[in-house]
């Protein structure tokens, strides 16, 4: 197997998790954003309870208006009935009263309704308000969360990218490039495992003359998989004398 691979291999664990700590820290505002739409949900559950007690204030206020009209006029048709002087009149009078006592009993009572609605409201607005302190504390934990693990994957991040420049450094220019053009083609994936006589990166088998030669110490070649091209390596025991068996599944590719 080529010296540079164990090196490649190092590379390509690395590289796998700085994209995805990459991948974590391009995720952080967006999870923010879910964390805040939590809070907006419960700010409108209050000001939804709120505006629903408002309105419920507002209908009681108009039938205390209601009521206090037709008493009014329960009242004027009262005093009239003592200048009548014509039975029709007075008959005229009563119907018009008790047409007046009646919209008030059905005012008073649509009051009482909405006075018992009222309790049911403060209720609510008072359990909406509890709920959005209690997001408020859990929202607030949670960004104070988000943020510090951020901090923590920055640092991990730097770590990491310090570590794959050492870990390249003694892999020569040449595979450098050969790497780097087939990680990119590949979503950062450049080398695949011969595992089982096959290749793990796409499942195709790989020749038995292959898997030897990745084998022997004194292999400076290149294998690529004929089929997904990636950069095959074995970590089967390296075996210090060459054994030669003919067969053609993967091509040693140019470095």
């Amino acid at each position: 197997m080529h010296a540079a691979i164990p090196h490649l291999i190092d590379v390509q664990a690395i590289d796998q998790h700085i994209a995805a700590l990459k991948t974590a820290l391009e995720s952080l505002p967006k999870r923010i954003q879910e964390a805040d739409a939590k809070l907006t949900g419960a700010r409108a559950d209050v000001a939804a309870a709120k505006e629903a007690h408002t309105n419920n204030a507002k209908e009681r206020k108009k039938l205390e208006l209601d009521v206090g009209q037709w008493k009014d006029r329960a009242r004027k048709y009262r005093d009239q009935t003592a200048a009548v002087k014509t039975n029709e009149a007075y008959k005229a009078l009563q119907h018009e009263i008790a047409n007046a006592e009646a919209e008030i009993t059905k005012a008073e009572d649509a009051e009482l309704a909405i006075m018992m609605a009222a309790d049911e409201l403060d209720r609510r607005v008072k359990s909406a308000e509890a709920r959005l302190r209690e997001a408020e504390t859990v929202i607030a934990a949670e960004r104070n969360q988000i943020k510090a693990h951020g901090i923590e994957q920055k640092k991990e991040l730097e770590a990491a990218l310090l570590k794959r420049e050492i870990a390249v450094a003694p892999v020569p220019e040449d595979m450098r490039v050969l790497y780097d053009r087939i990680a990119k083609r590949h979503h950062g994936t450049a080398l695949a495992r011969v595992r089982d006589d096959q290749c793990k990166g796409c499942g195709l088998r790989v020749l038995p003359h292959v898997i030897q030669a990745l084998q022997l110490d004194s292999n400076e070649e290149v294998y690529r998989c004929e089929s997904c091209g990636l950069i095959l390596y074995t970590l089967e025991p390296i075996l210090a004398n060459p054994t030669s068996e003919s067969g053609n599944a993967a091509a040693p590719a140019a470095s």
